[in-house]
């Protein structure tokens, strides 16, 4: 069920303001997942900066409330950085674009399915790399279906979307590259953990919020003997809606 949800910390003035978020009836809004993701940023944000970030990217952007977050969460430090975000919908290319104009802040925003096309341009050089997938476990003809349903319809166990952008990570990543991912416990985050484990990236729970129907998680990777990149979990925490199929 989609609904507003619990905007918790994520809507302080570090982040995109709701009222500010473009909307489109085929276009997801920010929403529990959205807000968790945020959220880890937040939670995340001194890791953030001393990364020093020159090339940030979201794939999947949606209304461009996360994108829009992380460059004011950069603060100053965004001056340095080149953002990118996509989406294969048109109509989140625009809804994105107009969040990040009335927040002011820029982005490339590129119409694609996921990365298609740019892992050679990008390749070694995303020092963030965030994504928000379709994760709820739905029959698998519902994956990549027109409209809002393919914001939401993961496939079997929800893994359909999220099985084709891991083998990619670790080519689009840089050598201090962290990456973001919100998962559900259908899922299975525990395995997710250990594909990339076996990648050569290490992996924490940053966020692990509780809704009526999920279990979400907000998991952070990056490259395996990078130091200082393990945040201590946030404590978890209760809103009331998230992305889910509506029924």
């Amino acid at each position: 069920m989609r609904g507003s949800g619990n905007e918790s910390s994520a809507q302080q003035t570090s982040v995109a303001a709701i009222h500010l978020v473009a909307r489109h009836p085929d276009v997801y809004e920010p929403c529990d997942d959205s807000f968790a993701l945020a959220d880890a940023l937040l939670a995340d944000k001194s890791s953030l900066l001393k990364q020093r970030p020159n090339v940030c990217m979201e794939i999947g952007c949606g209304s461009g409330y996360v994108i829009t977050s992380l460059a004011l969460i950069l603060g100053d430090e965004r001056n340095n950085a080149h953002f990118i975000a996509t989406d294969i919908s048109t109509a989140a290319a625009q809804v994105t674009q107009d969040t990040l104009e009335a927040h002011g802040v820029q982005a490339d925003i590129i119409v694609t399915d996921l990365v298609r096309g740019l892992e050679d341009q990008l390749s070694g050089a995303v020092d963030v790399l965030l994504f928000n997938p379709p994760y709820v476990p739905t029959p698998e003809h519902e994956v990549g279906m027109m409209g809002i349903t393919a914001s939401w319809a993961g496939g079997q166990r929800g893994r359909t979307v999220i099985d084709r952008v891991l083998p990619v990570v670790k080519r689009l990543l840089s050598s201090k590259g962290l990456f973001y991912l919100v998962t559900l416990k259908a899922n299975d985050p525990s395995e997710i953990c250990e594909v990339m484990k076996k990648k050569g990236f290490s992996s924490c729970i940053l966020i692990q919020r509780y809704t009526e129907e999920e279990d979400l998680q907000v998991l952070k990777f990056w490259r395996d003997g990078i130091c200082g990149n393990y945040t201590e979990p946030a404590a978890a925490s209760q809103p009331s809606n998230s992305k889910h199929q509506e029924t």
